[in-house]
């Protein structure tokens, strides 16, 4: 069933994006709680007007979206968490602690913007996620994903102990 969306809806899509959702999805949830409406030749009208209305303002999230791709674009971010048993994480991390962690380098993105293939990372290492800042400015965003514990150093083998022989006390005749 395709629908316009009324209002930003996570996992789904952004304002004035026309999408497919089961019919279920629809008709239960978005159509009642007047986050979408039917996607009518009508409304899809209405949306091309409205669209065309909002053009200035359309140019300036654009701008404001593709200046926060570049600063993206310049940021490295590398999350250190607890690491068990080879590269599995203690926990996960998902969209919410990358959205922490881009404003501590100073670049604001909200966690509703950020879709991280399967929802969670589970294990460490480079890991890629979409940052979706308006219907027509899309980033993928790369970043590490590394355990907090300081590395280990492979120790030295330390040279066998002797064996120490036991005397048993010899036997009296």
């Amino acid at each position: 069933m395709e629908i316009i969306l009324k209002k930003d809806v996570e996992n789904l899509g952004l304002e004035f994006d026309t999408v497919n959702v089961k019919p279920g999805y629809a008709r239960n949830f978005l159509l009642p709680q007047g986050l979408a409406l039917l996607a009518t030749p009508k409304n899809k009208a209405n949306l091309e007007a409205t669209l065309e209305a909002r053009k200035e303002e359309e140019a300036k999230l654009i701008a404001a979206a593709n200046a926060i791709v570049e600063q993206l674009k310049k940021t490295s971010i590398t999350i250190a968490t607890k690491v068990g048993a080879g590269d599995k994480l203690f926990g996960s991390i998902n969209n919410a602690n990358l959205s922490e962690e881009l404003a501590k380098a100073g670049v604001a993105v909200d966690k509703k913007y950020i879709k991280i293939p399967g929802n969670t990372i589970k294990r460490t290492g480079k890991v890629e996620a979409l940052i979706r800042l308006h219907r027509s400015v899309e980033h993928n965003f790369a970043f590490d994903i590394v355990s907090d514990a300081p590395p280990v150093a492979a120790a030295p083998k330390a040279a066998p102990a002797p064996k120490k022989v036991e005397e048993t006390p010899a036997e009296e005749a």
